[in-house]
């Protein structure tokens, strides 16, 4: 059996699932027959919208949190696009945390609302998700508490990493993942559970086109940097990977591709038409892939990860009505 050297370890990915609420485990997959005709192969979904932060995320939080509260710590703070805010403010209020998430104030305002309703301190910055990073690991440093980093806290990746056990568990088999790339942890935790149990799959990761920092980074083999990012995938929307995670990526995907925004959205759409799935732009990348390059797939078995559904309603009806559903 396949061993991808990686910073993740598959008995500590087994064993964060006696750690992680059950609520976020044994997701749904399974096969979505009424989308496969538009796409030309057959297609599952791996649903990790359906729990009470409506993403991935609190896999990887549900360990940070237990972490800590078993240590007597009190305090935790974070960066994020909204996702991981919501899950850290879960997880921690759960366990008598006290969570500070700081966020760009151009962050969705949904997603700004539920970590302010979770309970936790909220501080905005007049930047991107990397001045929030800055200013979270500042905050850190001036309080004397634990910076939790997604993709590179181990955490968050072996969280995650439980979502592919549950994969190859359940589904025989598979040609292909499409997994969500933004700053790593869901792609190389997915990725390394496929890659040590079901190594004929293809680990293929997306990316908008224009938040290409990762996609760019996988390409070369080394650590690219962007400017300023332009995509509804806001979820997935860094400009600066962290060398280890991309070591891990590089051991781990097969390849990385990017996406159109005209993709993203008619993924979205036929995510709700045919799945009945409001979902968030990063959750439907893996659709868009398909959609790109029709040819690569052509009758294979390919699974997607549908990763978060927090998204504003206001701009999801404009994204939706103003590109409507392809038809083959």
């Amino acid at each position: 059996m396949t061993r991808p050297s990686t910073r993740l370890d598959t008995a500590r990915i087994r064993a964060a699932r006696e750690v992680i609420d059950p609520v976020f485990l044994d997701t749904p997959l399974y096969r979505c027959e009424a989308l496969e005709p538009d796409l030309g192969c057959t297609v599952s979904i791996k649903l990790e919208t359906a729990n009470p932060v409506r993403s991935f995320k609190a896999r990887g939080t549900e360990l940070v949190a237990s972490q800590l509260a078993a240590r007597g710590e009190r305090a935790v703070v974070c960066a994020s696009a909204g996702n991981l805010g919501q899950a850290l403010g879960w997880s921690g209020r759960g366990r008598g945390l006290d969570v500070t998430v700081v966020a760009s104030r151009f962050a969705t305002a949904a997603k700004l609302d539920r970590i302010r309703a979770l309970g936790a301190g909220l501080e905005l910055v007049d930047g991107d998700h990397e001045l929030a990073r800055e200013r979270a690991a500042a905050v850190a440093r001036l309080d004397g508490i634990r910076l939790v980093e997604d993709s590179l806290d181990i955490e968050t990746c072996e969280g995650a990493a439980t979502i592919g056990l549950e994969l190859v568990e359940t589904l025989p088999s598979f040609d292909a993942v499409l997994i969500a790339l933004g700053g790593g942890a869901l792609a190389t935790g997915v990725g390394h559970i496929v890659k040590s149990c079901a190594p004929g799959a293809e680990v293929i990761c997306v990316q908008p086109q224009g938040a290409p920092a990762m996609t760019r980074s996988w390409h070369l083999g080394r650590v690219v940097t962007t400017g300023p990012t332009d995509t509804i995938a806001d979820g997935v929307a860094g400009r600066r990977p962290i060398p280890v995670v991309l070591d891990d990526l590089l051991q781990v995907a097969d390849d990385a591709v990017l996406v159109e925004e005209a993709s993203i959205v008619t993924g979205m759409h036929m995510l709700l038409e045919h799945a009945g799935l409001v979902v968030e732009p990063s959750a439907a990348l893996g659709i868009a892939a398909l959609l790109e390059d029709r040819d690569r797939f052509a009758g294979r078995h390919v699974v997607t990860i549908v990763c978060g559904s927090n998204v504003d309603l206001d701009a999801y009806r404009s994204w939706l009505d103003a590109a409507p559903v392809h038809r083959s």
